[in-house]
């Protein structure tokens, strides 16, 4: 089954967290689970925090990934489309709070789960959280926004 991830054009699937084209990254995969949106993510020793423990900006990236793929994966269900049509839909992030609701232990698998709160034009709001069994240990919401056209490869960068 193809993840969310695996339909971003090639020129766009460079992100750190998401990118299937980034050889260090996380080559984080999201699938819709019913109305909600599932991923899976086990850390490397390398992404520790303290002995034990995940590093927080880890985390904040696993659900800041996560939740622009389910804004993208939910701006087509919205539309009645599959996510192989034209123009694809790529989301940044506008905003991003990350709440730890206790640490989060190297080892496991961590499963991230996000569920779309509202979709306002080119606005998609996220809520995502992080669990180690049953156990939440990062709770997130995320403000998603279509990638403006000046952010796409081949466009001069603004500023």
């Amino acid at each position: 089954m193809k993840a969310f991830q695996d339909y971003y054009p090639d020129e766009l699937a460079h992100c750190f967290g998401c990118g299937r084209l980034n050889e260090r990254g996380h080559h984080l995969r999201s699938f819709w689970e019913g109305s909600e949106t599932v991923a899976r993510f086990t850390p490397k020793p390398y992404h520790t925090a303290i002995p034990g423990y995940v590093n927080g900006g880890i985390l904040a990236s696993v659900i800041d990934c996560h939740a622009t793929g389910t804004a993208a994966a939910a701006a087509y269900r919205a539309e009645g489309r599959e996510m192989d049509t034209l123009p694809p839909h790529r989301f940044v992030t506008a905003a991003l709070r990350v709440e730890y609701v206790r640490p989060t232990p190297l080892g496991p698998e961590l499963v991230i789960r996000g569920r779309v709160r509202s979709i306002e034009g080119r606005k998609v709001l996220v809520e995502a959280s992080i669990l180690v069994g049953s156990e939440s240990t990062v709770r997130g919401e995320v403000v998603c926004v279509e990638m403006p056209e000046s952010m796409r490869p081949g466009r001069p960068p603004s500023g």
